[in-house]
């Protein structure tokens, strides 16, 4: 409840979503929102609901998921510097994979979801015989050999303004599937394949889908130019299958500068903030 004895604060969470069953809150089963949520409860006694900039799918991770949420502003919390709202939602966080990195006061104009003018998301790929250890559950493993050359002339046909229903599941709520895509781009690291994409928005498992489609043209089942038929159709049938959720991490959030500027402040203890 947004009101005159409380102040809006923008927070900036990371989580690994293989034990979660996604940002959106679910009753008997953990979730982000939920559990940040009831570690408000817990801190300030009182109901709470936060908005984030993006409702991530079960097993889905985040290194800059932003949200928002009011606190009270005569807490003795919120009167401390911010190092100890962020070690108090820690501490109830601590049997979860979520964590508050930064957290700042904002306007009341704010809104994380929809004051959000600019997305990142990364996709990675393990491609190997053997699968992944350190990164189990945080990689797709491919065991072929990707042709990311291949992959880098499919996107080409999917960049900018489109209708987006070949690669949109059943279970979007959008009303319309018309999105614009930025930029989609590869990178190589040993044996894994990175791939960013960068919008305003997207559809539901618009990434994952993309995922799919790609890596069946880097192996070589499909040429490159299938991409603009697929896109054409409007069949989600055409598109290859949704890559499984732990290969994506919500990256980034950009917003208006006069909301929130990308410098959030890195806090190591209750003496001293950097970028604040």
């Amino acid at each position: 409840m947004e009101n005159k004895n409380k102040s809006k604060y923008a927070l900036l969470i990371e989580y690994n979503g293989n034990s979660l069953v996604g940002w959106q809150k679910q009753i008997d089963r953990t979730s982000v929102q939920g559990s940040i949520e009831d570690a408000a409860k817990a801190i300030f006694n009182d109901d709470f609901k936060i908005q984030g900039a993006g409702r991530t799918d079960a097993g889905v991770h985040a290194l800059g998921q932003v949200a928002h949420i009011n606190l009270p502003i005569d807490h003795p919390l919120t009167l401390k510097h911010p190092f100890h709202i962020i070690s108090a939602f820690n501490s109830l966080l601590r049997d979860t994979n979520i964590r508050i990195i930064s957290v700042k006061p904002v306007n009341s104009e704010f809104n994380a979801r929809f004051s959000a003018i600019k997305r990142y998301y990364k996709y990675r790929i393990l491609c190997r015989a053997a699968p992944p250890g350190l990164d189990k559950g945080k990689v797709w493993h491919c065991r072929k050999n990707l042709n990311i050359k291949a992959m880098e002339d499919a996107v080409k046909y999917i960049i900018g303004k489109h209708d987006f229903t070949s690669f949109r599941t059943s279970k979007c709520q959008a009303k319309s599937p018309i999105r614009t895509l930025d930029e989609i781009t590869f990178s190589h690291d040993n044996e894994e394949i990175i791939m960013k994409v960068k919008a305003p928005s997207f559809l539901h498992s618009q990434v994952r889908i993309i995922a799919g489609t790609i890596v069946k043209i880097g192996e070589g089942n499909w040429e490159p130019r299938i991409m603009k038929s697929i896109l054409n159709a409007k069949d989600r049938t055409l598109a290859g299958p949704t890559a499984p959720p732990e290969g994506l991490y919500l990256e980034r959030v950009d917003y208006p500068e006069n909301l929130l500027n990308h410098n959030w402040p890195i806090i190591y203890d209750s003496k001293k903030l950097d970028h604040y």
